[in-house]
Order: C-alpha cells, then sequence, then structure tokens
C-alpha cells in the first residue's frame, strides 16, 4: 500500500519516519519542493527501515503519487513564533491552490489528509479546491490535542492515557474546546474516578491542564522553532486507520454542513475514520458553556474560510 506525502520539511519528514517505525505501509513517496531535502529525508528513513519494517522509502514528484491510497498534504510555510494559526492562512492557501489539483491528477482515488496549518480552514480550502466528497479531504484537526488533554488528564490521576476518553473539539488552535463534561476514565465519570482514586480536580488544576493543551504548540515553537514529532505520530496513526478501513473514532477536522447553528464551516468532532475516509459523525455530551464555546470556535473558522473566498 502507497502513502505519499507532499511537503518534505518537519511535519512531512517526521510522518513518514512515523510510518516506517509503525510498519504502517508498504511504500512512502516523499514529495518536496525541495528536492534534494526530499530525497535526502527519504535515504535517511530508508536507512531506518532495518530496524523498524520494510518500508520503501523514496523521494519522486506528483506523478510519483500515481496509486496512493494516502496522500498526506503537509506542504505550506512554517508557523513563526508567536503566530497564530489563522494568520498562516493566506500563504498557505496559495500553496494549495497549486498542490492539490496535481495531487488529484496522479492520485484522483486517493483520501487526502491534511496536515498544514491553519488545518481546519485548510482542510476546507483542500475540499473545496479538490471537488471530492466531503468525507474523502480530512483534516488531522484536533487529535494532537486531544492527545495531549488525554495524556496530562492521565498524568494527574496515575493512570494510563490510554484509559482515558476526553476530546478536544473545534479548532485546532485557540478556540478549541476542551470536553471536560462527558471526560471518563474507564467507563467512568471523570469527576466519580477523581475522587475515588484521591486526585479531585480543583479550578486549579483545571486551568493548568487546559493551558497544558492550549498553550502547548506556542511553547513548542519558542522552544525549538516547530512541533513534529507528536502531529507525525499522529498522522501515521490516522493512515493506519485509513489503509486498514479501522473504523476507529479520532477527532478529525472534516467540512460539516451546521455544528452549533454554524453553517458550512471544518472543524474537530470524533469521527468514525476508515478505507474512504470519514464515515460518521459522532457528537459528544456538551454542557452550555461548551456548546457556546463549540459555537464560538465554529464562527471563528467560518469567518476565517468566507474570508479567503471559501
Amino acid at each position: 500500500m502507497k502513502v505519499g506525502i507532499v511537503g518534505s520539511g518537519f511535519v512531512g519528514s517526521a510522518t513518514a519516519y512515523a510510518l516506517v517505525l509503525q510498519g504502517v505501509a508498504r511504500e512512502v513517496v516523499l514529495v518536496g519542493l525541495d528536492r534534494k531535502l526530499a530525497q535526502a529525508h527519504a535515504e535517511d528513513i530508508l536507512h531506518a527501515t532495518p530496524f523498524a519494517h520494510p518500508v520503501w522509502v523514496r523521494s519522486g514528484w506528483y506523478e510519483d503519487l500515481e496509486g496512493a491510497r494516502v496522500v498526506i498534504v503537509a506542504a505550506g510555510v512554517a508557523q513563526r513564533p508567536g503566530e497564530t494559526r489563522l494568520r498562516l492562512l493566506d500563504r498557505n492557501a496559495q500553496v494549495f491552490a497549486d498542490v492539490v489539483p496535481k495531487i488529484l491528477k496522479a492520485a484522483p482515488e486517493a483520501v487526502l489528509l491534511i496536515a498544514t496549518n491553519p488545518v481546519d480552514v485548510m482542510t476546507q480550502v483542500a475540499y473545496r479546491l479538490s471537488g471530492l466528497p466531503p468525507e474523502r479531504v480530512v483534516g488531522s484537526g484536533t487529535i494532537l490535542d486531544t492527545a495531549r488533554f488525554r495524556a496530562l488528564l492521565a498524568q494527574h490521576l496515575l493512570v494510563a492515557p490510554r484509559s482515558v476518553h476526553a476530546f478536544v473539539v473545534g479548532e485546532h488552535g485557540d478556540s478549541e474546546v476542551l470536553v471536560w463534561s462527558s471526560a471518563q476514565v474507564g467507563g467512568v465519570d471523570l469527576e466519580a474516578f477523581a475522587q475515588a482514586r484521591g486526585r479531585a480536580l480543583t479550578p486549579d488544576d483545571r486551568l493548568r491542564i487546559d493551558e497544558g493543551v492550549r498553550r502547548a504548540a506556542y511553547r513548542i515553537i519558542e522552544g525549538k522553532g516547530a512541533t513534529y514529532y507528536g502531529i507525525g505520530a499522529g498522522l501515521a496513526r490516522l493512515t493506519r486507520a485509513i489503509l486498514t478501513d479501522e473504523k476507529g473514532v479520532f477527532t478529525v477536522s472534516l467540512f460539516t454542513p451546521e455544528v452549533e447553528g454554524v453553517e458550512e464551516v471544518a472543524l474537530s468532532l470524533p469521527r468514525i475514520l476508515g478505507a474512504r475516509g470519514v464515515e460518521a459523525t459522532l457528537y459528544p455530551r456538551l454542557n452550555e458553556e461548551e456548546r457556546q464555546a463549540l459555537r464560538r470556535s465554529a464562527e471563528i473558522l467560518k469567518g476565517a474560510a468566507s474570508a479567503l473566498g471559501f
């Protein structure tokens, strides 16, 4: 099974490496504007395959994406220190206008997995440019935010992260919504579990966890210039779900007809992911405060996309 990656920078190369370590694909093709960089990454990652899985990793150009079942789009300009994801819009929309038609000419049957920030708006841009059904244009959305939320809750509760079931919805960015009201641990309500564990969640604990999730990207970018390992692993996980027709539930971004009264907007909600992309959306149980926050998030994203004409 072939997977294409368009964009061979930090995110694209980290994703290729994660695909190899997880043994997700049989062939990975890296396409990048800087062809020497793409070739160097492909060669370096190929040398890791004896220690991981037998994946053929190579660089190429758009025509080499032929037959790919998934094409990960990580092309675009990097987020600058202190720059919000939404400010990236103008620059990255221009990149997509060039690359999306080239991808679909070579791989018209592929599921597009969008990673470029601001990912929700770029998912909507890619959907409009592609002409594909919305379920085949999937943004990485809040998968990483959800993972951060679960990891920080697990750390506080002294429990394995995989036992924590909690979502972050809305924008992958400043207006994202941490859904506390329906969070569970091992099938038990979060508050009840925390009390039983002797690890009650105080308002200060909630604020600390919220900040830990919401501000993570800014801290990482300030420290090393970009985020890529976490999202690379997340993209590899989503790719596995598509290639294996897993039908797992992930908080991914998708062009959605209506969310909390806001029409035609791409944002993250829990969704079932399979071979042809998103099969269904599962609307989480929200309290009134969370519903209002999700509406605000949708309005922000809708306004950003509309300003671009998408």
